[in-house]
């Protein structure tokens, strides 16, 4: 008895842990269509208005910086886990999330959404990509052990 209960306290803690939803949830209407309406207003200028990035996105501009990239599957923004995701857009392209002196047209949008509004666009944007990038997503954040 005292093994089984102890099984089952496991089993119940690791259902719990990979069942954890995350802070942009893309499942969240609510969430997304918040998030739809902040990107569009803050976002579309620079990644597209339907998250396609900027025309030759993987090359250098003539000011040496890169474009914005798309946030659909096309990119790499599914690469990342949601932490690095919030971080980037909260502080803008700089240190931990890109080189030391790295220029980039990227700001950070700290000081103009709030950390909600943050996590809404990124569930919007996670709501648009694919079944396999979100997959993928996901191991990512296992891994990092995040959610």
């Amino acid at each position: 008895m005292r093994r089984f209960l102890i099984v089952a306290l496991l089993s119940s803690s690791a259902t719990t842990a990979c069942n954890e939803v995350s802070r942009a949830d893309p499942s969240n209407a609510s969430q997304v269509a918040s998030g739809r309406a902040i990107y569009a207003a803050n976002c579309a200028s620079c990644h597209g208005a339907n998250l396609e990035g900027q025309p030759d996105w993987k090359s250098r501009k003539p000011n040496g910086r890169m474009p914005a990239p798309p946030h659909d599957d096309t990119g790499h923004t599914w690469h990342h886990a949601d932490d690095i995701l919030f971080g980037i857009t909260k502080r803008g392209m700089q240190p931990p999330y890109a080189p030391a002196n790295y220029q980039s047209d990227m700001p950070g949008f700290g000081g103009t959404l709030t950390d909600e509004q943050i996590w809404d666009v990124l569930a919007y944007i996670k709501s648009r990509w694919s079944l396999h990038a979100r997959d993928a997503q996901a191991q990512i954040q296992k891994q990092r052990g995040s959610s």
